[in-house]
């Protein structure tokens, strides 16, 4: 490991605090809290990220491995400023998530799950995240960026590039770099909590319409209870 003695303590510090939230004897539950700490370090599961997460839950680095390879979120190389996530699921995709991430990639001269030479932006194609009333969607550092076209996600990329400000459609008022909404990830609050809109009309649109027609929930109906027959030889097919 060669983390330096002083970021190796406050590291270390860190991890307890994240394991203590968890009842004793199951330090290895903080494994995936512990994964984002160290990506807030360096910005990827770095070998040194997963030596100390072996040492400090008593497990070993190819256990520590298999779960850091398993979720995508979890990077093995170091990644940029800005993590840019297009989704090109479904809905997304149809609508135009498809051509945004063949534009961005052209923009930006780099593919899935690459980095821009300046180091600011890692482009990668995301899985659905729950917003398709919104679609198409890109994810920013794990932040909304609703309706996108190719232009305003190149307007988007260009802004980051260059610092000017962005402003996510939906949650907090300040864009976050990857690192440090990795160390949010580990569960150190932010202080962004509840700042900006959560929804938005599309998502309540629903409802309007059963308020507007006095349409209600159905009542709950117990669902009936299953009796075995009296002979089970029937069930299992014997003779």
């Amino acid at each position: 490991m060669t983390y330096d003695p002083e970021t190796k303590a406050r590291l270390e510090a860190d991890a307890a605090a994240i394991i203590a939230r968890y009842p004793e004897g199951h330090a290895r539950s903080a494994l995936l809290p512990m994964l984002h700490l160290v990506q807030s370090e360096e910005g990827y599961v770095s070998p040194d990220g997963i030596a100390l997460c072996a040492d400090v839950l008593g497990m070993s680095q190819p256990q520590i491995s298999a779960v850091a390879t398993f979720y995508t979120q979890y990077k093995r190389h170091p990644n940029g400023e800005y993590n840019v996530g297009v989704c090109t699921n479904a809905l997304c995709g149809v609508l135009g998530g498809e051509q945004i991430f063949d534009e961005l990639s052209k923009t930006l001269d780099v593919g899935h799950d690459e980095t821009t030479a300046d180091g600011k932006i890692t482009l990668e194609r995301i899985e659905c995240n729950a917003a398709c009333d919104f679609a198409p969607v890109i994810m920013v550092n794990w932040e909304f960026f609703d309706n996108q076209t190719p232009e305003s996600a190149k307007a988007l990329v260009a802004d980051l590039q260059d610092g000017s400000p962005v402003h996510p459609t939906r949650g907090p008022n300040v864009m976050r770099t990857f690192k440090e909404n990795e160390r949010t990830l580990a569960g150190f609050r932010d202080g962004l909590a509840n700042q900006g809109p959560s929804g938005g009309k599309p998502t309540f649109q629903g409802l309007g319409v059963a308020d507007a027609n006095g349409w209600v929930e159905p009542e709950p109906v117990d669902p009936p209870k299953y009796v075995w027959p009296a002979d089970t030889k029937d069930v299992k097919g014997d003779k």
